[in-house]
Order: C-alpha cells, then structure tokens, then sequence
C-alpha cells in the first residue's frame, strides 16, 4: 500500500501527510509521517467520525456514515474520506495546494484500492467481535 500512498502524496503538491485509519483511530499506514503524528491524526479521525453522525441526525434518512471531511484552518487543509468498511484515508495538505485536485486523487485512490483499505472488526481471543 506504500507505493499508493506515496503516488497520492507526490501526485498532489503541498501534501504533508498521508494516513489511513481503522474506524476506531488506529493507524494502519502512513507516508512520509512521523509515527507520533500519524497515531495523533488517526486518534483525532475517530471524533470527527463521531461526529459526523451526531450531524447526520439533521438530514432524515441518512445512514450516518461519513463520505468526506474537509477542514480549513490556518496554514492549511485536513481532508478525512472513507475508505472502504470501517477504514478512513486522511490527508493533511498545506493552504496552497490544490482542494479540487486532492479531492479527485483521494476519491480515485479509494476506488482502485478501497477492498485494501477495509479494517475488519477486532475481535477477542475467543472470535467475539469488539
């Protein structure tokens, strides 16, 4: 997965960091990041997960499932898209870059490579899912 990894991140300039995450936070690869700061964005994706749902509320008939994230701050953009059954692709980008662009190559890194991205649910010694 690290070569598609890195092909998204040099294939979009101004990215800083390429994660992909389990549904509950955990780091499942990075590109060029620090491990620290991987698990610091990974843990952070498992709240804005929680909330998308609490916003989801307002839209009747939704399924509550997050698509895509973006967030602008200062210095910058952080974009969390889903990535296949309980997986997540985030990507943090400096204010320059390109927000339709990236948008594009996260959305066609998903498709060619979403069924490896997907994070089965843990389970305990005894096969009983948590």
């Amino acid at each position: 997965m690290d070569w598609m990894l890195k092909d998204l991140a040099e294939s979009v300039p101004q990215t800083r960091h390429v994660v992909v995450l389990s549904s509950d936070g955990l780091r499942i690869a990075q590109h060029d990041t620090e491990p620290d700061t991987a698990d610091r964005l990974a843990a952070a994706c498992a709240g804005l997960q929680s909330l998308s749902r609490s916003i989801s509320d307002v839209f009747p008939g939704s399924s509550r499932l997050l698509k895509m994230i973006v967030i602008e701050v200062d210095g910058g953009f952080f974009y969390l898209m889903a990535a296949g059954s309980g997986a997540y692709l985030a990507v943090a980008a400096d204010e320059g870059v390109d927000a339709g662009l990236m948008g594009r190559r996260m959305r066609d890194l998903v498709a060619r490579i979403g069924s490896h991205l997907t994070s089965p649910p843990r389970s305990t010694a005894d096969g009983t899912a948590i």
